[in-house]
């Protein structure tokens, strides 16, 4: 795709002011680093606050009475008593149990759901709901509305409270309207890092101006893709597309806990979501195959795609997500392993180049999370 199709964030000009880097991403032009390069951005974050540009995420909006109760016949997750003022991980599931992707879903009160869905799969969600739901809630998407800014860090609790002093009281996956600048946002605390954070849906025309405010605190810096990418593979995060996708069920993604026990084979709404039936199978008779974290025990990182081998060379998985992690001080990657290597210590390899990389079957995070629970 040349420069000129790529699709622009209403941050753009911006990035380029700051001197980013910039690189196509989902179909976007995206600042990848800014001067002070990833590995500087990426302890930044650590240590103080982080602003990123995730404008390209799509923001839907479900209205309606039936609305909760239509989009859980298409997620394995409890939306029907979703507290109004949180939010919930969830994943939209195919006909056999696979990821079609993975989302946020937000209670805002009076019959409405806010979702915020990948950049690579928004209009096919777009698709999907209007296909299966579209007849028992109003599905409006916010693509050209609204831009989504992720503060990232520790600091940020610290530099968002001096615009609204709410944002302190605020937990860990909870959902408010707040007032920046004058504007009506929505701002949840979450993110994408491990760290605690948040993230603020602005209307579009306001967007630059508040990201201005943002960096021109004292603890803020710009970061860019690279070290978002470092951050959450460091907090044991999936990034779909690359750790999960269709031919990936829940449990073979290590998700289990995603699909809230009121749903589960067990519960009071057991299944009905698609692919249930295979998911609930997987689940009591298990899988051949599991995602894990790995950490190098040498100094070479380990991409996605490395083949992964057991002691006789065997072909036993591949990476699907890998690097260095700054805050790790080394290598780490995540990758799918036939189930019988899946216990934490177990050796295996991953071909590097020709060569063998030990590897060690890890506990994810790899970084604690720093997420703030009150």
């Amino acid at each position: 795709m040349s420069t000129e199709q790529l699709l622009k964030t209403p941050l753009h000009a911006l990035h380029i002011e700051l001197g980013a880097r910039m690189v196509p991403f989902a179909g976007y032009d995206m600042p990848v680093q800014y001067p002070l390069g990833v590995m500087k951005e990426h302890q930044h974050t650590r240590d103080q606050a982080g602003l990123f540009d995730v404008s390209h995420m799509g923001q839907i909006r479900l209205t309606g009475a039936n609305a909760a109760k239509a989009l859980e016949t298409l997620v394995p997750v409890d939306i029907i008593d979703l507290p109004v003022g949180m939010q919930r991980y969830a994943m939209f599931t195919n006909q056999t149990g696979g990821i079609l992707d993975d989302l946020m879903v937000a209670n805002l009160g009076n019959d409405e759901l806010f979702l915020v869905v990948n950049a690579a799969c928004k209009d096919q969600d777009l698709a999907h709901l209007r296909q299966h739901i579209g007849d028992q809630c109003t599905i409006e998407p916010l693509f050209e509305e609204r831009a989504l800014l992720a503060l990232q860090g520790p600091a940020a609790v610290t530099v968002l409270a001096r615009l609204a002093p709410e944002a302190a009281k605020m937990t860990f996956m909870q959902f408010a309207r707040v007032k920046l600048l004058g504007v009506d946002c929505f701002v949840s605390r979450s993110g994408y890092t491990g760290e605690d954070g948040f993230e603020i849906s602005v209307p579009t025309a306001n967007a630059e101006a508040l990201a201005r405010a943002l960096l021109a605190e004292p603890e803020v810096a710009a970061i860019g893709l690279g070290a978002r990418d470092s951050l959450r593979l460091e907090a044991g995060l999936c990034l779909y597309g690359h750790d999960m996708n269709t031919e990936t069920s829940p449990i073979e993604a290590s998700l289990l806990w995603a699909i809230s026990k009121p749903r589960r084979a067990d519960g009071a709404r057991a299944g009905g979501f698609p692919g249930a039936e295979n998911v609930f199978a997987q689940q009591q008779s298990g899988v051949s195959r599991k995602r894990v974290g790995l950490l190098p025990q040498e100094r070479t990182p380990v991409r996605e795609g490395a083949e992964i081998v057991n002691e006789a060379g065997e072909i036993i998985g591949s990476v699907c997500s890998g690097g260095f992690g700054p805050t790790l001080g080394a290598p780490l990657a995540m990758g799918y392993v036939d189930s019988a290597y899946t216990a934490l210590d177990t050796p295996v390899w991953a071909i590097v180049r020709g060569k063998k990389v030990p590897l060690v079957v890890s506990k994810m995070p790899f970084v604690p999370q720093r997420y703030y629970r009150g």
